[in-house]
């Protein structure tokens, strides 16, 4: 098993570190366009193994997309974040060309490999590197749900005073502030949370999530790197592992929830063949207006992106 990783930023190897610490693969490569930057923090990387005992093998490349041939699966992490007086279209272009040449050197050496994109605006860029993979969608899917519903479960968990390991939730919709935290849908041990945290509290909470990068962002004057790591990291694990897990993903839609030919987050089931299943949940009137809003302020970003003739 073989797992590569592209852009050896924060984000990509918080996620490497995760996939060589659970020994998810026999070897796991980092790959960045900064000479020396992948290999430095691969070897740094590697030297944790005789203390956190594990056997994975870390390996770093600059640029050369031959160490990453016959991977499994492929995490994409690539990409600039947006920059003060850069607007929301030139980020698009900007993200899309990087995104665009590293499907193209990925899948070249990679054929059959199952693609896990990070890179943002999460939801185009997803669509971006399915354009350009040119495979079955059930390879190229997003990671957003995952990240947004852990933020969700962590701030409940708070509140609540009880362990995150007792909160079972559901959130969907696009990567960002139209996301769509479902509460009829979030339980803790079972117990619907509705009856065990008043409505103006869990409103709150709701809000907070929306906006839960850009509080972390505040905080540190750059983007959250160990929760989108590590929620990465576990998509492939449910990957590798074929564990078949319930996870919202960023994933094409083709007329489920009545949305057709759009990446968007709703749940699956994530196994060894990628998408193993989109779940259709029964939304009340409410649910899919908000999901309705989303998709809206998703497919506009998709038409930016459908506009400048890349593909």
């Amino acid at each position: 098993m073989k797992i590569s990783v592209i852009g050896a930023g924060n984000v990509g190897a918080t996620c490497a570190e995760y996939c060589a610490h659970h020994e998810l693969a026999e070897e796991v490569i980092l790959l960045d366009i900064k000479e020396g930057f992948a290999e430095g923090k691969a070897l740094d990387l590697w030297q944790t193994a005789p203390i956190n005992n594990y056997d994975s093998r870390l390996k770093g490349s600059t640029n050369d997309y031959s160490a990453t041939a016959n991977s499994d699966v492929v995490v994409i992490t690539s990409g600039l974040p947006r920059k003060p007086g850069m607007s929301r279209d030139d980020l698009i272009a900007t993200n899309a060309g990087i995104v665009k040449s590293v499907t193209e050197n990925a899948i070249k050496h990679s054929p059959n490999a199952i693609f896990i994109i990070v890179s943002n605006p999460l939801d185009v860029m997803t669509y971006c590197a399915f354009l350009t993979a040119k495979v079955d969608s059930r390879r190229v899917f997003g990671m957003a749900g995952i990240l947004d519903t852990a933020r969700y479960k962590a701030f409940l968990a708070t509140e609540l005073e009880c362990s995150p390991k007792d909160i079972q939730a559901v959130l969907m919709g696009g990567h960002g502030d139209t996301m769509v935290p479902l509460p009829r849908y979030t339980t803790v041990s079972g117990i619907p949370v509705t009856e065990l945290i008043d409505a103006d509290k869990l409103d709150a909470i709701i809000e907070r999530t929306k906006v839960g990068g850009g509080e972390i962002v505040k905080l540190l004057g750059t983007s959250a790197w160990y929760a989108p790591g590590a929620a990465a990291a576990q998509m492939v694990e449910a990957i590798v592992r074929n564990q078949k897990r319930i996870f919202p993903c960023c994933v094409w839609l083709q007329g489920e929830y009545g949305i057709k030919d759009l990446y968007l987050g709703v749940p699956v089931k994530l196994g060894k063949n990628g998408i193993e299943e989109i779940i259709e949940l029964d939304l009340n009137d409410d649910e899919k207006a908000l999901l309705a809003e989303s998709e809206k302020a998703v497919r506009e970003v998709k038409d930016v992106l459908d506009g400048m003739d890349l593909f």
